[in-house]
């Protein structure tokens, strides 16, 4: 679990970088998948479904 959160707080500190640097390319798409994977299989992917599922449910009911 340990090595999880820290390959998830590397690939989000990455890609918050390319994102930055505006260079956007098949490095900062593979950075991104490598984050979405990694922070899936941490303690934070319930309550990031359970947003999702939230602002969801807001946008049908406007």
């Amino acid at each position: 679990m340990a090595v999880t959160v820290s390959l998830a707080a590397l690939f989000g500190l990455v890609l918050f970088f390319l994102l930055r640097s505006k260079s956007l390319g098949y490095g900062a798409a593979f950075t991104a998948a490598g984050f979405g994977f990694f922070l899936a299989s941490t303690g934070a992917a319930g309550p990031i479904n359970q947003l999702a599922v939230a602002v969801i449910d807001a946008i049908q009911h406007l």
